[in-house]
């Protein structure tokens, strides 16, 4: 007579080691999404009190000219700057990844000094660029007419037409590095026999890169493509640092980091609603979702066509 099966003890290990972990996630992460999320949905009594108001807030955002047109410029700008580091960023991080992962010397040293401007605080960044840039006694007005350039000179930050491009290739001098370093970590897990086997039957550099390179690449494509879509549908600092919270001139450079910002907490004479805050923030938030489960999407599909 066989013996009853003993019941298997509960992984009360597993508990503890999770549990600091879920903790600090919850407390930092979980509940203030949460409280954010409510707030949003409330707004203030005659009393001053909260009120469930439900989706008012909303409506009023899409609706209400003097929420509905800063919103659309800003997410348009926003837009604009993503585009700008999809196109630009992502691109010369990979060719800077193919290039150093090759042999050549001093791929480390350069690899650290692309890198470094990524650890530097964007504060910092943001300010030393301005003064840079500016017309009075900033350095690149006199580099450029070392070079003889002079005429090529405007005070980008100034105006209107080309203050968000190029806050847009400043953040992308000083992130490059982190596609960069994802594409070159990818790139070297690709066996070298793969590339042998590839040049034995004549293919050249730029066929190895296509055909083989590439293809094996495409999940952290992916991945860096979403690490750029939810950093910049998030950044504010470098806009803030250089241009203030009005995001000028004329809420130019303007993204919904910054309206958010002077929506919740208010800027010059206009008090801040944090509640019309709170509902910005929830738009930002579902933008966010929407773009990830879209490349997460496109993920998929790029792994059931590998295998």
């Amino acid at each position: 007579m066989t013996s009853p099966a003993r019941a298997r003890p509960f992984p009360t290990h597993i508990v503890v080691f999770l549990l600091p972990a879920v903790t600090i996630y919850t407390l930092f992460m979980i509940y203030p999404l949460l409280s954010s999320l409510w707030t949003s949905l409330n707004g203030k009594s005659a009393a001053g009190t909260p009120l469930f108001v439900g989706l008012a807030n909303y409506v009023r955002l899409f609706t209400a000219p003097e929420f509905s047109a800063p919103f659309w410029n800003a997410l348009k700008n926003n837009a604009i700057f993503f585009a700008i580091h999809m196109a630009l960023q992502n691109p010369i991080g990979l060719l800077l990844a193919v290039l150093l992962t090759r042999k050549l010397a001093g791929t480390a040293i350069y690899r650290t000094v692309i890198f470094t401007p990524t650890i530097l605080s964007v504060v910092i960044v943001g300010f030393a660029w301005k003064l840079i840039l500016n017309p009075a006694w900033g350095i690149a007005p006199g580099l450029l007419r070392a070079l003889h350039l002079e005429g090529l000179y405007q005070p980008w930050l100034g105006l209107e037409s080309t203050s968000l491009i190029t806050l847009a290739l400043i953040s992308v001098w000083q992130n490059i590095g982190i596609p960069m370093m994802l594409f070159t970590a990818a790139l070297l897990r690709v066996p070298n026999e793969l590339f042998e086997a590839a040049r034995v039957d004549g293919a050249g550099a730029w066929t190895i890169f296509r055909r083989i390179q590439l293809p094996l690449i495409l999940p952290t494509v992916a991945i860096v493509s979403v690490l750029t879509f939810v950093g910049n549908f998030n950044a504010f600092d470098l806009v803030y640092a250089t241009q203030g919270a009005l995001a000028g001139p004329n809420f130019a450079s303007d993204i919904l980091g910054t309206f958010f910002y002077r929506t919740f907490f208010g800027y010059q004479l206009q008090p801040g609603d944090p509640y019309m805050g709170s509902a910005v923030a929830g738009v930002m938030l579902l933008i966010i979702l929407i773009g990830v489960l879209v490349f997460a999407v496109w993920q998929r599909r790029i792994q059931e066509v590998q295998f």
